[in-house]
């Protein structure tokens, strides 16, 4: 896989720090010796001001942290540009969450805004410079549709129901502003959060892609995370063939417990980014 231009934006630790270091060249398998470049938009650049891997990387021009905030679409402008100052954007790495803040006896957890991954991701896409197309890596969760809440274990069953229920939304309405894009028609049995989280007329935002006209994009829909190890990796040390990775990756059927988040980088650089073509326009479900 060729050198990419990545924009990381999320990426600031959990999946997309795992992701970012992969394509930096440190532990993908296939990258050239250049290895990418990584801008990434962080709301405290100072969290890697101990991290000697990312720091080594700043001093050779391969890392650029800019400060901003995914919620305000100034800042993911100014970072599509600082990234691409030297070249168009070839990769985004777009793994926005966040630890819920509070728990609601009725509610289960909450975050604050309700809307915060899905209104990052809308400021990505209307600032997304036209007509150019990155490649756009985009980490929702399992069991967001009915057919795959129904693979679900009964007891993440009743977690993603109660416990989880509001994260779950809103990215039920990142998989809504992709599927627009993508110009696929929203399932009939999955409520349209779109109204609620993203405003009654989020369709017709300036600068977002029309309908149908941005397919470029793989959703990432892993199981409970964990932090263990990546296992992927000690399997290929144990020279096992590639086709017998230790995680499954399929469609909403797929049933399980968890996976660990850097199994899920693992996936997202190794596979996915690797074979563009085999999963561009797709959701794909990630579980061991």
């Amino acid at each position: 896989m060729a050198a990419e231009n990545v924009l990381a934006i999320g990426a600031s630790r959990n999946i997309g720090y795992h992701a970012a270091i992969r394509l930096l060249g440190k532990l993908s398998t296939e990258l050239s010796e250049s290895g990418s470049t990584v801008t990434f938009l962080l709301r405290s650049p100072s969290v890697f001001d101990k991290d000697e891997v990312i720091q080594g990387y700043v001093k050779s021009g391969k890392v650029r942290l800019l400060k901003g905030d995914g919620l305000v679409k100034e800042d993911v402008q100014r970072a599509w540009d600082d990234a691409g100052k030297e070249k168009p954007v070839d990769t985004v790495l777009f793994t926005v969450g966040r630890k819920p803040l509070f728990f609601h006896l009725f509610k289960g957890f909450l975050i604050d805004p309700p809307n915060l991954v899905a209104q990052c991701l809308l400021n990505v896409l209307i600032t997304m410079p036209k007509p150019s197309e990155p490649r756009m890596i985009v980490v929702t969760s399992a069991g967001l549709t009915p057919t795959a809440h129904r693979s679900l274990p009964f007891l993440l069953r009743l977690m993603y129901t109660y416990i989880l229920c509001q994260p779950h939304k809103d990215k039920v309405a990142v998989e809504r502003l992709v599927w627009h894009c993508a110009g696929k028609e929203w399932p009939t049995d999955i409520p349209d959060p779109g109204e609620e989280l993203l405003g009654s007329d989020w369709a017709k935002l300036e600068g977002l892609p029309e309908y149908g006209t941005f397919t470029n994009t793989l959703t990432v829909r892993p199981y409970l995370l964990t932090d263990g190890d990546c296992v992927a990796d000690k399997s290929k040390a144990k020279a096992q063939s590639e086709e017998k990775k230790p995680y499954r990756v399929g469609g909403d059927e797929l049933s399980g417990y968890t996976i660990s988040r850097k199994d899920v980088a693992h996936f997202i650089v190794e596979d996915g980014l690797k074979n563009w073509d085999q999963y561009r326009n797709r959701a794909v479900t990630l579980v061991y």
